[in-house]
């Protein structure tokens, strides 16, 4: 029996939830992810400071932001000749209510990347699930500029990435559950684990109704979770769970099927952005749990911001 990593590589396309280039060649990832608490990790590493220095050396006189669009492409030029697929690279998140910052930040980043040469195909561009956010993508999709909406924690965020047209979303399984343990004061199983229910839930409704946004399961807290999702378009997992996966030879049965997801009872919802508000308002823990992603990833950006000056 091969090992369960093996089996569901079958299923699934399976990312890299990590800034750490060793972690990605042992788990032969398809694609890789990153974002401003991968960076600002790996960047504290020896192995890594390098890439720091590079950028900063190579930018005389340029801006601290400058700075970090370059690191984050160095970051990201190293992942592509790692794996064969592509790398997301995450927009500043403090920018995550201003449509026309993330179009310009978005644009910029890429063209970083094709001066590289790199071709935009391979380039998901990371920007936060909220209604500014997805307005941006929309708009970059029509340019050929393929968007990973991240930070994504309803069904309303991802209907209405559907109907924008967004390449892929990345709805957080992990972070569903901590608010809901937290709040029934009580652990859950993986069948009954909310985050698990939530990524099931939209993978069903892409499905029944036709949409091509792909579906990443990410922040995932336990292998129990990654196995009643295998079948999703991908997941992405760091590297202690890829270890776990890998070191258990268990079965593992595919759990999300079109098939099945075509036979599911998901009705039709219609978006503007009032109802989206309103639907997303109404739902404390995707409320609170956007809100408190955005302020760690831009906490993050400002820690990788002091170390820039401080390299400078």
């Amino acid at each position: 029996m091969s090992n369960q990593l093996d089996q569901l590589k079958a299923f699934t396309t399976v990312v890299a939830d990590t800034g750490d280039f060793a972690s990605m060649k042992a788990y032969a990832p398809q694609d890789a992810t990153t974002n401003p608490s991968l960076i600002l990790k790996a960047v504290q590493k020896d192995e890594y400071k390098a890439l720091l220095l590079k950028a900063v050396k190579d930018n005389p006189g340029a801006s601290v932001e400058a700075i970090i669009d370059n690191l984050l492409i160095l970051f990201g030029l190293e992942i592509l000749k790692i794996v064969p697929g592509r790398v997301s690279t995450e927009v500043d998140a403090r920018l995550s209510f201003d449509t026309a910052a993330n179009i310009a930040k978005a644009r910029q980043l890429i063209g970083l990347y094709e001066k590289a040469g790199i071709d935009r195909k391979r380039i998901l561009i990371k920007i936060a699930s909220t209604w500014e956010g997805i307005k941006a993508a929309e708009v970059l999709q029509k340019e050929g500029i393929n968007c990973n909406l991240t930070l994504l924690f309803a069904l309303p965020q991802a209907i209405a990435c559907a109907e924008g047209g967004i390449k892929l979303i990345s709805p957080f399984v992990g972070r569903i559950l901590d608010w809901h343990k937290k709040a029934a004061g009580r652990d859950f199983a993986p069948t009954e684990d909310p985050g698990v229910l939530s990524v099931g839930k939209i993978y069903n409704y892409y499905k029944k109704f036709g949409y091509s946004t792909e579906v990443m399961g990410a922040s995932f807290r336990n292998i129990g979770e990654i196995r009643e999702l295998a079948g999703c378009d991908l997941l992405t997992i760091s590297p202690n769970l890829l270890q776990e996966l890998k070191d258990s030879s268990e079965p593992m049965a595919r759990k999300l099927s079109v098939d099945a997801a075509k036979s599911s009872d998901a009705q039709k919802i219609s978006l503007d952005e009032k109802s989206f508000r309103w639907m997303l308002n109404e739902d404390a823990m995707a409320t609170e749990k956007l809100s408190e992603g955005i302020r760690l990833f831009a906490a993050d950006s400002v820690k990788l911001e002091k170390m820039v000056r401080e390299s400078q």
